[in-house]
């Protein structure tokens, strides 16, 4: 398998304690691959030390298939980079540090800074100074400073940080067709798993400093079950009904006054007849699809039982 990114049991401690433990992940050249975890789960950790900004206390990682160390600088310049939050001279325009950065990298293609900027939405402000930029407007220039020399990888912790809800539809397509066009490979991390699922190939599930699991989006669709959820005013009597009158036996008791039901052979109209015409009150129904959010829920959820 041409992983463009592998990790061997990857550990980081601070302070005596654990920050991540044994990590394995494996990330295919010309895939988009997200984090999911909560704050505090060691994704920023992780991502530290797939830059080099940080070492691992154990364990290694694989850029290219060579090992990262101190001195992989060549390694390193094929990959770009947002992790937290981007850093700019705040006294210099936008196209100024995106020069600076360049010239670091022995690059000095002025219309491809030019075009980079345009790509995030920043063409016409290049000569403004970047102290007086918005929060989402550093993470615009973050986003073309990391994409300028079109990286084999680029690395992106919570890369719509700031973004208002059309920025953050345009950094989606962003990503895509870098993907799609140029072959890049992403990762990324966000806590919004909403917008992870429409842009992310396959993900890793990280929860207190472990890595849980590796799946794709595919795999996750095929493992869903859309239901019907309804809550009602006598649970075991709706029961009764729905498996009387409609046959019905795959369903289950969520709380006290909420049921879902499994069977898709019934719709939302078919239950509410029943339970009507027997005066059981219907609260609320709908629909159900579970999501890359639900996914992850019951991935953690699970992991906090096993501990």
């Amino acid at each position: 398998m041409d992983y463009i990114i592998q990790t061997n049991n990857l550990t980081k401690k601070a302070k005596g304690k654990e920050l991540v433990s044994d990590i394995n992940i494996h990330i295919k050249k010309g895939e988009v691959y997200g984090f999911l975890g909560q704050n505090g789960a060691g994704k920023t950790t992780i991502l530290k030390m797939l830059t080099g900004v940080t070492r691992p206390s154990k364990g290694e990682v694989l850029l290219f298939n060579e090992k990262l160390t101190e001195k992989s600088k060549s390694v390193l310049a094929r990959v770009g980079n947002i992790i937290e939050y981007p850093v700019f001279f705040e006294h210099l325009t936008a196209f100024e540090n995106l020069k600076l950065h360049c010239e670091y990298l022995g690059f000095y293609d002025e219309h491809d800074m030019e075009q980079a900027l345009k790509l995030v939405n920043l063409k016409g402000i290049e000569d403004h100074i970047v102290k007086d930029f918005s929060l989402g407007m550093k993470q615009r220039l973050g986003i073309a400073r990391a994409i300028i020399t079109k990286p084999e990888l680029i690395i992106l912790d919570e890369p719509t940080n700031g973004l208002d809800p059309i920025g953050i539809k345009d950094m989606r397509h962003l990503i895509r067709m870098l993907n799609k066009e140029y072959g890049m490979t992403f990762v990324l991390s966000s806590h919004i798993l909403g917008e992870l699922e429409q842009v992310v190939d396959r993900v890793g599930v990280i929860h207190h400093g472990k890595l849980l699991n590796e799946i794709t989006l595919e795999d996750i669709r095929k493992e869903r079950s859309d239901y019907i959820e309804l809550v009602v005013s006598d649970v075991k009597q709706a029961v009764y009904l729905l498996e009387k009158d409609l046959h019905i036996s795959n369903m289950k008791i969520i709380q006290d006054h909420t049921i879902r039901v499994y069977d898709t052979a019934y719709t939302q109209s078919d239950i509410s007849r029943v339970l009507i015409f027997h005066d059981i009150a219907i609260e609320e129904i709908r629909k159900h699809s579970n999501s890359l959010e639900d996914y992850f829920y019951q991935q953690i959820n699970g992991s906090d039982a096993d501990d």
